[in-house]
């Protein structure tokens, strides 16, 4: 099945790399470029993309606002969005993540690494490195007291849902761990951790590991410190 992939960036010369590297691929295709977010919210919908690879900063409509349309709308609930920054962890990266975003990945990233990232977003999965959750963590860290005015009640009440053992599944993804790390502190399977981790998406509203992650800091089941 060839992924849809809809590229979007004010650079026409970003885009036009972008657009040799995925259509050399046998699995992949281009069906689309957007230079603002007004553009990339019309072509998810025209070209029915499967994945979105989204510039952040874009003048007009940007890369944020665009995300937040394109996963509030229930007839693209298929796509994901992976947007592209400056740099790994920024400051838009974690309202990124909150919009809806499945991942983020740096410009100068290697070809494969894009490659591989759009694969994997188009399988379900977030790309979210555990070495970028523990960036993304440090955004938080550094946000402090801020993030207390703007944890969501109702998200901490549907933690009540979870069970035990799926608690302390969502404690260690908040804390950047792998499901292989996870599953060694916790005495577990890694099979065993990864359905943890999926039935805590589904009881919490969760598009991916990256939500998981602002869920069980927004909630108040993890709160940044410094050690």
């Amino acid at each position: 099945m060839t992924i849809r992939v809809l590229l979007v960036d004010d650079q026409a010369l970003l885009r036009s790399a972008f657009r040799v590297l995925v259509d050399s691929e046998p699995d992949m295709e281009v069906v689309g470029e957007a230079s603002d977010g007004a553009e990339a919210v019309r072509l998810t919908r025209v070209e029915r993309a499967d994945v979105v690879l989204m510039d952040i900063r874009m003048p007009g409509t940007d890369g944020l606002t665009a995300t937040r349309l394109i996963t509030a709308d229930p007839g693209l609930a298929h796509v994901r969005v992976v947007m592209l920054t400056t740099f790994e962890v920024d400051e838009y990266v974690v309202q990124s993540l909150r919009a809806g975003a499945s991942g983020f990945l740096g410009k100068g990233a290697e070809p494969e690494e894009l490659l591989n990232a759009i694969r994997i977003a188009a399988g379900g999965e977030a790309l979210l490195s555990p070495a970028a959750t523990k960036g993304l963590i440090a955004k938080f860290l550094a946000q402090g007291d801020g993030l207390d005015e703007e944890r969501d009640p109702a998200r901490a009440e549907r933690l009540d849902a979870l069970t035990g053992r799926e608690r302390e599944v969502l404690v260690q993804v908040a804390g950047g761990h792998s499901n292989d790390e996870i599953a060694e502190r916790l005495e577990v399977s890694p099979l065993t951790v990864k359905t943890h981790v999926n039935r805590a998406m589904a009881k919490l509203g969760a598009r991916d590991r990256a939500q998981l992650v602002v869920i069980a800091y927004e909630s108040g089941l993890v709160r940044p410190r410094v050690d």
